[in-house]
C-alpha cells in the first residue's frame, strides 16, 4: 500500500510509490485519487507489470491525495459510500472469521456484499463494512481491527485526508516519509525516496494517523506489544527495504553468516537460488571464506519481479523456467546451494535437476530459514492452506503417521539438536535430491534479525503466538 497527501498534484508519486510494491503483489492494482470527487481504477496484473497497466491512465487522474494498492487477493482499493461518507479502503492482513463478522454486518436485513472475489467475501469491502458502524473513522479502523481474527493494516482516503492504521501487533509495517508541500505512508520504505520524500518514522504496532496537507496527526498511540512477520526479511522485504530499522540486505547477510557457523561439508564454492537466496548465500560464503559463485542465473528480461500464479503446477514450471545454468561453474564441482526457505519443496528438485544436469559433484542445500510447519493465520503471505502441503509436515507424517502429532511430538521436531530434527533434515535431502540440507534455526534468525524475539512472529515456524 502506499498513500499521499500533497499541496499540488499527487498522481505522479502515489502512482510510482505503488509501483515499488510490486514485488509484493501478482495479481490485482489499485488507485484511488479524491479532488473534489473520488477516480478509481483497478487492474490484473497477472500477466503485466503495474506500470503498463496504469501508465496510459495517468493524464486523465487528477487530485491532492491518492492511495494505491497492488494485490495477490480480491481488487482492491475500493470505493465505499456509508453513514460515514464516500470514502476508498485499501488493506493488507487477513480475516479468519469472514463468516462470523458478515453475519454481523447482515443481521437484521440492511447490508450486503458483492461477489468480488471469485464468490467469496471482499474481506476489505468487509472492513469498510465494519467500519461504517461506528461514529468515526478512526473509532471504526480500531472496532474493525479488534473484531477481526488475524491481522489488518488499512489505508482510508476521506475528503478530510488519509487515515492509515498499522495492524494491531505491528506484523507488517507502515512508513511515513515527508517533504516539502506533501507526506506519504508506505508499506516499503525505500518506495518514497525517490520520489523525494525523507523518512519521517515508522508507525507503531495498533497506531492511527490522519494525514492532511497541514501535516499528520496521531489519533491513536501505538501498542507496546509488537509481532513484526520475519519472513519479511527472510524472503518477502526487498533488499532496499527497512522494517524497524533493520535493514533486508544486512540482516540476510548476518543470516548467512549464522547459518555458517555449523557448516561441516568441504566445497568448491557457495552459491544462491536468485534472487532472495543470494545475499543469504553472499553473507555464508564471507563466514566460510569461500568464493560467491552464480552457476544459476534468474533470466530477469522475461521475469523482472516475482510471479506467483495461482495454480501449484503452473507456478513450479514458472520457478523452472526462471533459471538458467552455467555448466562451466557447475561440472565436477562441490557447490553449497544457499535459497531463502523451502516452503512446499516442490520446486528444489527442478532446481537441483539443473545442477546434476550440468555435472554437479555434489549440492548440499542450506536453508535461510528454520522449516516452515504451520500455515501462517495472520497474512496471506503463504498460499498453502493445509498442513499436508508443507515439507516439513510431509516429512512428519511419513515418520509419525500423521500430520500432526501431539504437542509433545513436535516439539522434538521442532528442537534443531534432536534426532527427529536431524532426521526431518536428511529426509527432506532425500526428497529434494540433494546431498545433504540443513536449516536455519529460530534462535539464528532472532539474531540476525536483532530485535529480540518477542518483537518477531515466527509462527509459521515454531507454533508460537
Amino acid at each position: 500500500m502506499f498513500g499521499a497527501v500533497c499541496t499540488c498534484d499527487c498522481v505522479s508519486d502515489v502512482f510510482f510509490g505503488t509501483d515499488y510494491h510490486s514485488h509484493l503483489g501478482t495479481r490485482r492494482a489499485g488507485m484511488v485519487f479524491y479532488d473534489n470527487g473520488f477516480q478509481r481504477s483497478i487492474h490484473s496484473i497477472e500477466t503485466a507489470p503495474f506500470r503498463s497497466k496504469f501508465e496510459q491512465e495517468l493524464r486523465e487522474f487528477h487530485g491532492h491525495m491518492g492511495i494505491g494498492c497492488i494485490s495477490d487477493l480480491e481488487p482492491q482499493p475500493i470505493l465505499i459510500r456509508s453513514a460515514l461518507g464516500t470514502f476508498a479502503l485499501a488493506t493488507v492482513g487477513r480475516v479468519n472469521n469472514v463468516d462470523q463478522l458478515a453475519s454481523m454486518v447482515l443481521d437484521g436485513g440492511s447490508g450486503h456484499f458483492f461477489e468480488l472475489s471469485g464468490g467469496r467475501i471482499n474481506q476489505t469491502e468487509l472492513v469498510a463494512a465494519l467500519i461504517a458502524r461506528k461514529q468515526s473513522m478512526a473509532e471504526g479502523i480500531r472496532y474493525a481491527q479488534e473484531l477481526i481474527d488475524g491481522s489488518m493494516a488499512i489505508l482510508a482516503l476521506t475528503p478530510e485526508g488519509i487515515y492509515a492504521a498499522r495492524d494491531l501487533l505491528g506484523r507488517t509495517p507502515l512508513m511515513l516519509g515527508r517533504k516539502e508541500g506533501g507526506h506519504c505512508v508506505s508499506f516499503e520504505s525505500f518506495a518514497y525516496f525517490n520520489l523525494d520524500y525523507e523518512h519521517d518514522r515508522e508507525l507503531g504496532p495498533g497506531e492511527i494517523v490522519l494525514l492532511t496537507e497541514q501535516g499528520v496527526t496521531q489519533l491513536r498511540p501505538p501498542d507496546a506489544q509488537m509481532q513484526i512477520c520475519s519472513f519479511l526479511w527472510i524472503y518477502f522485504g526487498y533488499p532496499t527495504s527497512c522494517y524497524e530499522g533493520v535493514n533486508v540486505e544486512s540482516m540476510r547477510y548476518r543470516c548467512g553468516g549464522i547459518l555458517a557457523e555449523r557448516e561441516t561439508v568441504e566445497a568448491d564454492s557457495v552459491s544462491a537460488v536468485p534472487d532472495s537466496g543470494t545475499a543469504h548465500a553472499i553473507g555464508f560464503a564471507n563466514a566460510l571464506d569461500k568464493p560467491f559463485q552464480r552457476p544459476l542465473i534468474k533470466y530477469t528480461p522475461t521475469w523482472p519481479r516475482s510471479f506467483m500464479p495461482q495454480g501449484q503446477q503452473v507456478r513450479d514450471m514458472i520457478a523452472r523456467m526462471k533459471l538458467a545454468p552455467i555448466e562451466s561453474l557447475i561440472r565436477g564441482k562441490r557447490l553449497l546451494l544457499v535459497d531463502d526457505s523451502a516452503v512446499r519443496g516442490t520446486q528444489i528438485p527442478d532446481t537441483i535437476g539443473y545442477l546434476k544436469r550440468s555435472g554437479a559433484a555434489e549440492v548440499h542445500m542450506r536453508l535461510a530459514c528454520p522449516p516452515i510447519l504451520y500455515n501462517c493465520k495472520y497474512l496471506n503471505f503463504s498460499r498453502s492452506s493445509a498442513l499436508g502441503d508443507l515439507l516439513g509436515r510431509r516429512i512428519i507424517a511419513e515418520r509419525e503417521g500423521t500430520v500432526d502429532p501431539p504437542a509433545e511430538v513436535m516439539a522434538r521436531y521442532l528442537d534443531p539438536g534432536s534426532a527427529e530434527h536431524l532426521a526431518m533434515e536428511q529426509r527432506a535431502a532425500e526428497v529434494t535430491g540433494v546431498n545433504s540440507l540443513r536449516y536455519q534455526t529460530v534462535e539464528g534468525l532472532e539474531r540476525a534479525i536483532g530485535l529480540g524475539g518477542d518483537c518477531i512472529c515466527t509462527y509459521c515456524m515454531n507454533g508460537r503466538e
